[in-house]
């Protein structure tokens, strides 16, 4: 056995807007998690530097004041 992850879309309706293709002669379960649009556009991607560059980096200046402190996201 093995999961395969599809991400399917329905109409106004409540329709598959697109029916996968489907393996033939098996049988499936199938497990439905609605996604919800607010979880999506407000979860924060977690930004990582390429491996090749990791923990390579040299900071050589003043970075703080490159950039508005608002936009830092710092705690008060």
């Amino acid at each position: 056995m093995y999961a395969e992850r599809l991400i399917l879309e329905t109409d106004m309706m409540g329709k598959l807007k697109r029916v996968p293709k489907l393996p033939p002669n098996k049988k499936l379960e199938a497990i439905f998690l609605v996604i919800s649009e607010n979880a999506v556009s407000t979860e924060a991607l977690r930004r990582v530097p390429h491996p090749d560059i990791a923990g390579k980096v040299v900071i050589k200046g003043d970075i703080m004041s490159s950039v508005p402190c608002s936009n830092w996201d710092l705690p008060e």
